[in-house]
């Protein structure tokens, strides 16, 4: 099994900057990559980045590409998130989650952890 935890969401005015952790315990020798989804009240979730460690390869969604940075602390067992010039529809819970294999099939999830950026 695989624990994720996330961190680091809070309230923000738009432009404003926030880096989210995701740190990872248990079976974390299994993982092939890290990914960040967000979802708002009534909309679907959004795949928003993701990180493939052994590679240190980055997707980005075109909705956060050039402001959100993904990377990955391996020592830490911890992806973070850096959002830049966050705009009010950042606004969401964000939550990470964790495929052991290429085929991307996010096994574990964490907890979530809200975004709020105002106006």
């Amino acid at each position: 099994q695989v624990q994720l935890v996330e961190s680091g969401g809070g309230l923000v005015q738009a432009g404003g900057s926030l880096r989210l952790s995701c740190a990872a315990s248990g079976r974390t020798f299994s993982r092939y990559a890290t990914g960040w989804f967000r979802q708002a009240p009534g909309k679907a979730r959004e795949y928003v980045a993701r990180i493939i460690w052994s590679s240190g390869s980055t997707y980005y969604a075109d909705s956060v590409k050039d402001r959100f940075t993904i990377s990955r602390d391996n020592a830490k067992n911890t992806v973070y998130l850096q959002m830049n010039s966050l705009k009010p529809e950042d606004t969401a819970v964000y939550y990470c989650a964790q495929s052991s294999t290429t085929t991307l099939a996010w096994q574990y999830w964490g907890q979530g952890t809200q975004v709020t950026v105002s106006s």
